[in-house]
């Protein structure tokens, strides 16, 4: 985080030198008036107006770094690209070796983005939800889960008893309940973490 203190004729001047300085916009800095300076009479008894220029955290940007920090300890040549949507984050990792990343049932992408979702909220005066996607994968995944979730309440159905799936974390499970929602099924979840999974119900 830039900070930097900067003088001028006026509090306005001393603001504008300061961004120059750090090379940002004025929306992107918190600003504090040392000294608001004198204009003088005739010249003298000037005195510079001081202030004290301070750029805000960018959470978004930080986790991006973050994230690069990780990927580069596994000693993978990945790229991280950071889109931000109002209060949400994605972040799609570009490379040749992103199966490392994804691991079985995307568990290692579902660790990245649970890390980067504390990471971006820790210290963040709002809340911001979190994707890691690699390849496309949470596309692939999310059609996978639903064609899932619509075959398991068919064999509920059928069988007419429950059904379980897997664990999955909550943002899969949600999909789960959404798809199924206008079914004749009841879907809930049920055990504890990282064991929670969801389980289908006839009506």
């Amino acid at each position: 985080m830039k900070e930097l203190t900067a003088s001028g004729r006026t509090v306005d001047e001393a603001v504008h030198s300061a961004l120059e300085q750090l090379n940002i916009t004025k929306d992107q800095v918190d600003i504090e008036v040392i000294d608001q300076g004198k204009k003088g009479i005739f010249g003298f008894g000037a005195k510079r107006a001081i202030v004290k220029v301070t750029q805000r955290r960018n959470p978004a940007e930080e986790t991006e770094a973050y994230l690069k920090e990780i990927v580069q300890d596994m000693d993978l040549d990945v790229q991280v690209h950071t889109a931000v949507e109002g209060k949400h984050v994605m972040y799609e990792l570009v490379g040749d070796e992103l199966a490392l990343l994804i691991g079985k049932r995307g568990q290692t992408l579902n660790a990245l983005q649970y890390l980067a979702q504390l990471a971006i909220n820790r210290n963040s005066d709002r809340y911001y939800s979190v994707t890691v996607d690699a390849e496309g994968y949470r596309t692939k995944r999310r059609e996978s889960l639903e064609a899932l979730a619509i075959k398991m309440a068919e064999k509920a159905e059928q069988l007419n008893k429950k059904v379980a799936l897997e664990p999955m974390p909550s943002f899969e499970r949600k999909i789960v309940h959404q798809i199924l929602q206008n079914r004749k099924v009841t879907t809930y979840s049920d055990g504890a973490e990282p064991h929670r999974h969801i389980v289908i119900k006839p009506d």
